[in-house]
């Protein structure tokens, strides 16, 4: 999937110390998910809502 006019957005929780962040792209049918970081590295694609699942899933194994 071409991901070159994907918009990204940070998350709302990163901060601007370098930290851990993710980027997020709605695309057709899915979300992008990319380490801020490294923005030319390997992107994951989820549906919406495998995304709410995996999100959901960590913020309960705090």
């Amino acid at each position: 999937m071409d991901l070159s006019d994907a918009t990204w957005r940070k998350a709302s929780r990163s901060g601007e110390n370098g930290g851990d962040c993710v980027e997020l792209a709605g695309v057709p049918g899915a979300v992008a998910v990319r380490d801020s970081k490294d923005p030319d590295g390997p992107v994951l694609l989820l549906t919406r809502t495998a995304l709410r699942a995996a999100v959901m899933a960590a913020t309960t194994a705090r």
